[in-house]
């Protein structure tokens, strides 16, 4: 029969070897959990906003810079000599053609007229007496009561004054349009510039005096220069503007100014040059504007301005254009970031044309079915997978112009 103290040793060593077996599994139990927790779960892939490209009509548009000049410009002078009398404008005015400007010395050249017509009625007078007489002796020649060299003296007198009437005539015409000089008139309708001689000075003396000079300020022109290149792309998108007889063609020529957006000012092409300068393989070309005066009295354009000039050169019924945002650079130029059917990330490079509105056109690289990434591009990488978003295609048909 066991004894008490050993019955009590026995529960002692159950006691602990519970004990130790409980810490066993707690400690199997935590490594469990820790190498459960250890796995390695790859995430899901990225959620990226995508989109197909929005197919809309765009017009090509060639940008330029050009300068205005006035159509008609010219300095007035002084083509008689004589004091200048009067000034028949304020500095400034605009006139009409055929107005008075300035008048020289104009009673000295009126009695001018007045003489040279007294010496045309003098010559015209001799010329009268020397063919009566010439006629009166031709007649007693053939009765044989005059000489032959009566006759032949009469003859030579006629025909001298003859000659002083054509001489008469040409010094009566002189004379009557040095007295037109007199009265500087307006040789188009325009704007004056400032007076260069005041009332009371001699003009015209030893060769001609400048007086001031008038412009046409409406219309107004616009030349700017055409390198080779863009050239090539104009004839090679507007055939059918090319073959069009010359009275038909009509190429819209859009332009801004300084204190303008956009381009609000519509003219039209004017001149094209017939070769390029060898110098700078540019060649010249002009555009005219309408430029009536504003409600301060002056026109909105004047000469010598910059200005932003827009040509268009072709329509594209159906281009394809993207959100600006979706574009991407690097050094081999923009490119866009497209999940193929695999829902894997593809960079591929691409053309860009216009920007409409926030959209910018491409045209090269991209298919209109495919699905460009819009949003979250930088958690989209090439060669990786992404889970698309898709996205209610954009549009920039609410935008009219184009910059």
């Amino acid at each position: 029969m066991d004894s008490p103290e050993m019955i009590f040793g026995i529960r002692k060593f159950l006691r602990c070897a519970s004990a130790l077996a409980a810490l066993i599994a707690i400690f199997v139990s935590m490594s469990a959990c820790d190498q459960k927790q250890n796995t390695f779960v790859p995430p899901p892939p990225p959620n990226v906003a995508v989109s197909q490209p929005a197919q809309q009509t765009v017009t090509d548009y060639l940008y330029l810079t050009g300068n205005t000049q006035a159509v008609d410009q010219v300095q007035l002078v002084a083509r008689v000599e004589g004091f200048l009398t009067g000034i028949h404008f304020k500095d400034g005015d605009y006139v009409n053609k055929g107005d008075l400007l300035f008048l020289i010395e104009e009673d000295v050249y009126r009695s001018k007229v007045r003489q040279a017509e007294g010496q045309l009625a003098a010559v015209q007078a001799r010329l009268l007496r020397a063919s009566q007489e010439y006629d009166r002796q031709l007649t007693l020649f053939k009765q044989n009561a005059a000489a032959k060299a009566e006759v032949e003296k009469w003859k030579a007198e006629r025909d001298a004054e003859q000659a002083k009437i054509v001489e008469a005539n040409a010094n009566l015409e002189l004379a009557r349009i040095n007295l037109g000089y007199t009265r500087v008139t307006a040789p188009f309708a325009g704007r004056m510039d400032r007076h260069l001689v005041t009332a009371g000075n001699l003009v015209g003396a030893g060769g001609s005096t400048a007086l001031a000079n008038i412009t046409c300020m409406d219309p107004i022109y616009a030349y700017f220069t055409l390198n080779e290149r863009d050239l090539i792309r104009i004839m090679e998108k507007m055939p059918e503007q090319a073959q069009m007889p010359n009275r038909q063609k009509t190429v819209s020529v859009f332009a801004g100014i300084t204190d303008t957006e956009g381009y609000p000012i519509e003219g039209r092409l004017d001149f094209v040059s017939t070769s390029l300068d060898p110098n700078t393989g540019t060649i010249l070309m002009r555009a005219v504007f309408s430029n009536p005066r504003g409600p301060s009295g002056l026109p909105r354009l004047v000469p010598g301005m910059f200005m932003r000039l827009r040509i268009p050169i072709a329509v594209r019924e159906k281009a394809l254009l993207i959100p600006e945002r979706a574009l991407g650079v690097d050094q081999s130029g923009r490119y866009l970031l497209v999940v193929n059917d695999q829902n894997m990330v593809d960079q591929r490079p691409v053309n860009v044309g216009a920007n409409v509105n926030g959209m910018r056109v491409i045209e090269k690289g991209l298919q209109a079915d495919e699905w460009v990434v819009v949003g979250g591009i930088q958690r989209a990488r090439p060669g990786t997978k992404v889970t698309p978003v898709k996205e209610a295609t954009a549009s920039a048909a609410a935008a009219p112009t184009q910059k």
